[in-house]
């Protein structure tokens, strides 16, 4: 798998949150309420990020733009 893809980015964030709640989990219960909200707000994020990568795929690399005149790289 390569380093920098959204799969990879996807992967190390559910081993973080799985750190995260195996902490928590050893904590008193006050403490799980706000981690539980911060963790509601991240994975809304991540959803809506997903379905926008899934509707509209990153722009293919290696091959430039081409408009009228001319070829423009991709990476400016």
């Amino acid at each position: 798998m390569k380093p920098h893809t959204y799969t990879a980015y996807s992967i190390g964030c559910g081993i973080a949150w799985a750190i995260v709640w195996s902490i928590i989990g050893t904590t008193r219960p006050q403490a799980r309420s706000p981690v539980l909200l911060f963790f509601a707000g991240w994975l809304a994020g991540w959803t809506s990020a997903t379905i926008a990568r899934y509707v509209y795929p990153p722009p293919q690399t290696g091959r430039g733009i081409r408009t009228r005149h001319r070829t423009v790289p991709d990476q400016l």
